[in-house]
């Protein structure tokens, strides 16, 4: 019999799917999925309200409309997993997924919300790679969800809210919040994990009021609360985008605009920060290039007893997802390398001292993938667990054999694992076609494990001992047998401080 659930708008109907095997013997059971069940409506550039209620028993067994965006720029598109269904206007892309081992309200079972990634302008929770059936399967109730993107999401426009995905984010888990149980999900027991501009998301929930007790839990992989952009820099972003269409920096005028004059526009614009990162034009995100972020008044960090739980951590070669591809690696000098330690306040001779001393032999891209690393990922993520007493901290450091092994560690090639999907197709690309199942095992059951406990199974991080899990730390990039894990102390740390008082 198909699943059927009651939601405050109506009663959903799912379909019961079987989940790839876990780690326990035999076949799984069955775990009941609802797709595309819609938890907003918004006006275009509005704020999201919930959405309207319906008659009967709606079907929930597709994916609903995602995000209004343009493909991602080669070759990283070949790399990355994205879709894209359409469905009309931008707002139309407010619904979520929910997947549960046991319908119905007796169960109380952790939940996790999932948050994705792709710089504030590409992405899903609408795609295989996210498939949440494998955090059923272990006693999880998964919920994805699809929130507005690019100008839609996040471009500052005077007059209407800024921020708009964030706040569909909140919708989303206020709807969680008053919904989940009937799927079998506790709703005082609620995680919500993102990954990149995903976890930048949650790093800004953090320290927003409204977002206050809607979740227990966070895990924030390879992102934190240091990527946004201040009013200031958000109207210049908005100014040369305006500029580019030839309109008025206003809404009206990007309502007006066609999805097949703007989407080009948007991925033009970040294009052209990468080719000329001058401060003056750009603000912020001359160093991040990425124009579309949270707009903020300044970078706030977690109070202590905010009452959040928080698991936080990163890839140990992040950067390389964008030098190996697209063969900057080898092409970055050391003068170039020099200019990005100076604009990232860093004193050249000291940084590239210890950058070189650690890696002997390195490259300029080489040293260029492991400061940047730092800048983007790393250090925002020792900020976060820094700031919470209590918090767990991972690194990932299984590299992929993919470009002939030098993909490594790189940015989203934890993302598979993370999901227990390591066999999924849209992974092979990034992470090759043998990874190592033992790495996910691991990483798979410390992420249900938190959800459950707020323990993944290691000691918290303090200031003392930094402890960190690293998933895949003996792993070799064609090993059919590797060491899953280990946990490590303070790892870097002549690298750690010179970010002190900077990042």
């Amino acid at each position: 019999m198909e699943p059927v659930c009651t939601t405050r708008q109506g009663q959903v109907r799912g379909r019961l799917r079987t989940p790839p095997p876990g780690t326990s013997a035999g076949e799984p059971a069955p775990v009941a999925a609802f797709l595309g069940i819609p938890y907003a409506t918004a006006p275009r550039f509005g704020r999201p309200v919930p959405a309207e209620p319906w008659e009967g028993i709606r079907p929930a067994v597709a994916y609903g409309p995602t995000a209004s965006k343009a493909p991602y720029a080669p070759p990283l598109d070949a790399l990355i997993p994205e879709n894209f269904i359409p469905g009309g206007p931008a707002e139309s892309c407010l619904n979520l997924n929910v997947w549960t081992p046991s319908p119905g309200p007796e169960a109380r079972l952790p939940v996790m919300v999932w948050v994705h990634g792709g710089a504030f302008a590409n992405g899903s929770g609408s795609a295989s790679a996210y498939d949440g059936s494998t955090f059923a399967r272990d006693g999880v109730v998964c919920v994805t969800l699809n929130y507005r993107l690019g100008v839609d999401g996040f471009l500052h426009l005077d007059g209407v809210p800024d921020n708009r995905g964030l706040l569909d984010q909140i919708a989303a888990l206020e709807w969680v919040r008053d919904n989940i149980a009937s799927f079998g999900g506790d709703p005082e027991r609620i995680t919500v994990f993102g990954e990149s501009a995903g976890a930048m998301s949650i790093g800004v929930l953090l320290g927003m009021e409204r977002a206050r007790g809607l979740f227990r839990r966070a895990i924030l992989q390879s992102g934190g609360a240091h990527h946004f952009l201040r009013p200031p820099s958000a109207r210049l972003i908005t100014a040369r985008l305006a500029g580019k269409l030839s309109i008025a920096p206003t809404a009206e005028a990007f309502a007006a605009v066609p999805a097949t004059r703007l989407l080009p526009a948007q991925t033009e614009l970040r294009s052209e920060i990468g080719a000329r990162p001058d401060p003056a034009l750009w603000g912020e995100a001359a160093l991040n290039m990425m124009p579309f972020e949270p707009v903020l008044d300044g970078r706030t960090l977690p109070a202590p007893d905010c009452g959040v739980d928080l698991l936080v951590g990163s890839n140990r070669e992040e950067y390389r997802l964008f030098l190996v591809p697209t063969e900057r690696l080898d092409a970055l000098t050391g003068s170039k390398l020099r200019a990005t330690a100076m604009a990232y306040g860093l004193d050249p001779d000291r940084a590239l001292s210890v950058y070189g001393g650690a890696r002997p032999g390195a490259t300029p891209g080489e040293l260029f993938d492991a400061m940047s690393t730092d800048w983007f990922y790393r250090i925002p993520a020792i900020r976060l667990a820094e700031s919470v007493p209590g918090s767990y901290l991972y690194e990932f450091a299984w590299r992929s054999p993919r470009f002939g092994g030098r993909l490594g560690a790189c940015h989203a090639a934890e993302l598979g694992f993370v999901f227990d999907r390591v066999r999924d197709p849209s992974y092979t690309p990034m992470i090759g076609e043998r990874p190592p199942q033992e790495v996910a095992d691991a990483m798979h059951r410390a992420w249900v494990a938190f959800a459950g406990t707020g323990d993944p199974g290691w000691e918290p991080y303090d200031r003392r001992t930094r402890t960190a899990m690293v998933f895949g730390a003996a792993a070799d990039a064609g090993a059919r047998s590797v060491a899953a894990s280990g946990t490590a102390q303070d790892l870097r740390p002549q690298e750690r401080e010179l970010w002190e008082g900077l990042r």
